[in-house]
Order: structure tokens, then sequence, then C-alpha cells
């Protein structure tokens, strides 16, 4: 009765299509206190779990990311079968699973089995979130309102460094906290989730259920007729083949896009970054309680420049905030290498490695989720998502499980020049391939973008 009086609220409340975003948005807030949770719990798992550094980074820190590669994979059949709303229920279930069982393990296996299934949720998240969002906004609004993925991302990282802080010195074993305290904010989320409706746009193309379709679609557009709207949205799929997919030869423009910029994201090295944010602040010469609470800075500056972008993305569009993005990726990485080059101690590495974080917040933050979820058109929706997230997430779990093993063969200073260098080359795809996707329809960006 509850849920169902809630929903009537939110169906007549003209905040609806913003709180619907944000309830699903808070997949994303689990996404990123996942991901950068185990980052406080990192140097006491390798201690309470002592099998070396490949086993350390490729099975206890990496499991929750092949996780994610699955869940990425495969977590577009579920959201164009069955729906996006119970796929985002789905994950719900996986990401409480995963955060009770991992901070219960009494063994290294059993942690990374637990820490997997949370990775599959988030890879899942990564698809069915930003789809939802999309399909319900406003062309004007829908880099805002997607990007909200991304600032609960972030607000969710920033909270993983917090707890990680106050939980650091919590009873006989702080890393169990620490890791189980996702539980509290999945739970949350599993209640939250069942107040949003399913998306019309999924509705109408994958289940030809125009009537369910109608009460969400007034809502979306109260000022165009809602024949209109759907007539809009049906238009281009009276056209589709009988087994038409991604890998069709008039999908490859959308198909590149979606793996450079998932791959650009990847190489710039943020995740292994977040991973091991203390280690690296120790690395520059910082004692262990102060890098914690400089990963809580980082936490901070990411959160407040994700803002920042996601208010300019509607206005600036997302080709200019990637060209702000690359450039601040270049000098801030350039600037870290060159310290651990030159072995500089003290705040000079925190201060650089804020910059990288803003510049990725206002760029490549602010903008993946957007991009990949508007590019591809509505049936193969789920498809091509799925397909750029895999790329993201395949690299996100290469990357950070080479670096305790890279940083101690060819060093740190090496490791971030070779992400700065990979910077350059994002620089370059933004300026000849990238085109913007700034206020035109998921319709007609489908007529633009087969080709």
């Amino acid at each position: 009765m509850l849920i169902r009086q809630a929903k009537t609220l939110f169906m007549s409340s003209k905040s609806s299509l913003f709180l619907w975003s944000l309830i699903a948005a808070l997949a994303g807030f689990l996404f990123g206190f996942d991901t950068v949770v185990i980052s406080g719990a990192e140097k006491a798992l390798q201690e309470l779990w002592p099998r070396g550094e490949v086993f350390h980074g490729w099975v206890i820190m990496s499991s929750a990311l092949w996780g994610t590669v699955v869940g990425a994979l495969f977590g577009g059949i579920p959201t164009d079968k069955y729906g996006r709303k119970p796929t985002l229920i789905i994950i719900g279930v996986l990401y409480l699973v995963s955060a009770i069982g991992s901070g219960l393990a009494t063994d290294p296996w059993m942690f990374a089995i637990y820490r997997f299934i949370g990775g599959l949720g988030v890879g899942a998240s990564t698809i069915a979130a930003p789809i939802f969002i999309s399909e319900i906004a406003p062309a004007k609004d829908r880099g805002k309102l997607v990007a909200l993925y991304q600032f609960n991302i972030v607000f969710g990282i920033l909270m993983a460094f917090v707890s990680n802080y106050l939980l650091k010195d919590f009873g006989s074993e702080p890393w169990r906290w620490m890791i189980g305290m996702e539980a509290l904010p999945a739970f949350i989320y599993c209640l939250l989730i069942f107040l949003i409706p399913e998306s019309p746009r999924w509705l109408i193309t994958i289940k030809d259920n125009v009537e369910k379709a109608i009460p969400t679609l007034k809502v979306m557009d109260p000022n165009t007729d809602v024949q209109v709207q759907i007539a809009n949205i049906k238009a281009d799929h009276v056209k589709v083949e009988i087994n038409e997919n991604i890998w069709m030869p008039r999908y490859r423009y959308p198909l590149i896009l979606a793996f450079l910029i998932s791959f650009f994201n990847q190489f710039s090295g943020i995740n292994a970054f977040l991973y091991y944010a203390p280690r690296i602040f120790e690395i520059a010469g910082l004692q262990q309680s102060s890098a914690l609470l400089s990963s809580i800075g980082i936490g901070i500056v990411n959160l407040i420049f994700t803002y920042i972008g996601m208010m300019m993305i509607d206005k600036f569009g997302r080709r200019q905030l990637m060209f702000i993005g690359s450039i601040g990726y270049i000098i801030s990485l350039s600037l870290v290498a060159i310290a651990f080059y030159l072995e500089i101690k003290g705040m000079a590495v925190p201060i650089f490695l804020f910059m990288f974080i803003a510049s990725h917040a206002i760029g490549q933050g602010a903008i993946i989720w957007v991009f990949i979820s508007e590019i591809f058109p509505n049936h193969l929706r789920g498809q091509g998502t799925s397909f750029g997230t895999s790329v993201h997430w395949v690299f996100a779990a290469l990357i950070p499980a080479m670096v305790p093993w890279l940083f101690k063969v060819i060093g740190p200073a090496t490791v971030f020049a070779v992400f700065a260098l990979m910077m350059v080359g994002q620089l370059i795809f933004t300026w000849k391939m990238m085109p913007e996707t700034k206020g035109v329809s998921l319709e007609e960006l489908e007529k633009l973008l087969k080709r």
C-alpha cells in the first residue's frame, strides 16, 4: 500500500523525472562505493592472505572487476528482454548479497566470489541505469539527468573514502566493517527502486505495450500530445529488420565511438588510481593516516568537479568538456610522472593527482555514461551499451590488476607517463571523430549516426 501511494505521488509530481532519475542513479552510488571501498582494506587483506603480488592483484583486488566484465557483457540481455526496472531491482540484490558475504568472508576465495557478485551488479548497472534515465529524459536535459549516475558514482566514492577513514580503527578487523558497510545503502536502494516506472521507450519498441507507456509519457513531456510522442518513438522502429544487431555495417560508427571513449576512459589510469590511492600516496611519502585523509580529499574534488561537469554538459556539450578534460589529463599526469621520476616527496603528488581527478570529473567522468547511452537506437540500446561498457570494464579489470606488478617492475613514474601519452590519443579522438549529441532527441541521433 505504501509503495502504491508513493508511486501515485511520483506520477503526479512535477519533479517526477528528477526523482526517477535520481533513484535509478543510486545504482551509481553503490557502484562508486563498491569500487573504492576496497582501497582502505587493500593492505590489510594482503597481510591477512599473503599469496604474492600477482594473486593479490588479480584475485583479491580485481575479483569485483572481473564480475563487472561479465555483468557488462551480459547485462544488456535482461535489460532488453525483461525491462530496465526489473534489471535495476536485480542489481540491488546483487550489491546487498556481495556486501554481506565479502564482509564475512573467511578465506580469499570466498572473499573473491562475493566481490565478483558485487561486480556483476556494477557491470549491469552501467547499462541499465544510464539507459533508463536517457529514455525518460527530455533531449534538453538528458545530459544533466544521465550525469546524475556519474555524480552518484563519485558521491559513493567519497562516502567510501570517508567510511574507510572513520572505520580504520574500528574493531579487531576494521576491513570487515569497511567492506560490509555497503549493505546499508544497498538495502535502501532495493526499497526505493520499486518506485520508478518502466521505460516507455522499452514498452513501446520492445513490448509493443503503448497503454502502459502513456502515463509516463505524459509526465515526460506534458506539453506535447502523447500520440505525437508515440509516433516519434515508433517512426524508425517500423523499419527495423528481423534479427538486426549492432554488428551490422550501418552501426559501425556508433560502435567505434563506444569502443574508443571506453578505451580512453580506462587508459587515463582512473580506476588504477582509485583502487590504490592510499598506496600511491604512501609511495609519495605520506604516512598511512595522511594517505587515507588525502583519499577523502580526492573524493571531495571528484564530487565538486563532477557537479560542475553535470551543470555544463547540456550547455557546452560533450565535445567541449572532453577537450577540457583531455588537456587537464595530459598536464596533471605528466606532472605526476615527473614528480615520481625526480622522487619529489610530500604534497606535490597529491596536488597533481587532485588536478587529475578534476580533469577526469569534468570530462570523461561526466560524459562516458551519457554518451554511450545516447548513440545507439532504441531497439539496440541494450546491446550497444553492453558493448561499450564491456570494453570499459575489460580494461578496468586488466589495468588495476597489473598495477602492483607494474609499480614493482617499471615504477610509478613510467606508469603515469604512459597514461599521459594515452590521453594525447584521447585529445585526437575528440578532435577528429567525436560528434556532438547535446539537445538532440534519441530518435534524431539514430538517424544522424547510422552511416
